[in-house]
């Protein structure tokens, strides 16, 4: 009696199944796993269990201008939803610059995203981990960063080194879970902060709840004096802001002299 054989079996080849791809949710499941690893290795830089939804993630991305020359640095980009999501706002990948501190997080971003930037070091020390490492202006930076975990000196100090590394120019987006602004207006070290702000509608269908704040350099009054290598926050963010003004208007004047 002659055996049951296939199609395939008689032509001397035997079926293979194709692996299997991982659908959306386990995908999910696998960053979710991911950001929970990390969260309990280091809970204070993590801030979170999960990472951005992407309901979030294009809310952030909508407040960055594709027109805008210069990189786009991401603070804390975790598993990538906000890169993703900035990409698809029409933002070119290898303008992309990803400040992350995570080792695993990083070699993930780097298969995600070959044409962008990675860098793996402290974005609480902004200037000193990008140094020498990036080249031209930097049009936006966009942050996912646990900021409420921080002291407010720490969060305005991070705002000036961004609003320097923009030239005084730009716009530091953020978002919170909190209810109010995670970049305080005032500290017991400053007595005033040059930036302006502007916050999003509630972003309901991410978990939890959360809101974008939008930060630019403003020029403020002049602040108290204090001592010799104590000027920080807000101090910083005025007198920054107040030079490049002073540049530009000596610029103005050059060209109408000039023409």
């Amino acid at each position: 009696m002659r055996p049951n054989l296939n199609r395939a079996e008689t032509k001397g080849t035997s079926r293979t199944k194709a692996p299997r791809r991982k659908t959306v949710f386990q995908t999910s499941l696998t960053e979710q796993a991911r950001f929970m690893r990390a969260w309990f290795d280091n809970p204070a830089t993590t801030g979170a269990v999960s990472p951005s939804g992407r309901f979030l993630a294009r809310s952030m991305a909508a407040h960055v201008d594709p027109q805008d020359e210069g990189l786009v640095v991401e603070l804390g980009p975790g598993t990538g939803p906000v890169t993703q999501a900035l990409i698809a706002r029409g933002i070119a990948e290898d303008r992309l610059v990803l400040v992350e501190s995570d080792s695993d997080f990083c070699r993930l971003l780097e298969r995600r995203f070959p044409l962008a930037k990675i860098i793996q070091g402290d974005a609480l020390d902004l200037t000193r981990t990008l140094g020498d490492k990036i080249n031209g202006p930097i049009a936006a930076i966009v942050s996912s960063l646990p900021l409420l975990n921080l002291p407010d000196a720490q969060r305005l100090t991070l705002l000036g080194d961004a609003f320097k590394l923009m030239q005084g120019q730009g716009r530091f987006v953020q978002f919170t879970y909190g209810l109010t602004s995670p970049m305080p207006k005032h500290s017991k070290e400053d007595e005033a902060v040059g930036f302006s702000s502007q916050v999003s509608a509630p972003v309901w269908l991410n978990l939890p709840p959360a809101r974008v704040w939008v930060y630019r350099p403003q020029l403020v009054a002049p602040c108290l004096e204090r001592p010799k290598g104590q000027a920080k926050g807000g101090a910083l963010i005025a007198r920054m802001v107040r030079e490049m003004r002073l540049r530009q208007a000596r610029a103005r004047a050059s060209r109408i002299i000039g023409g």
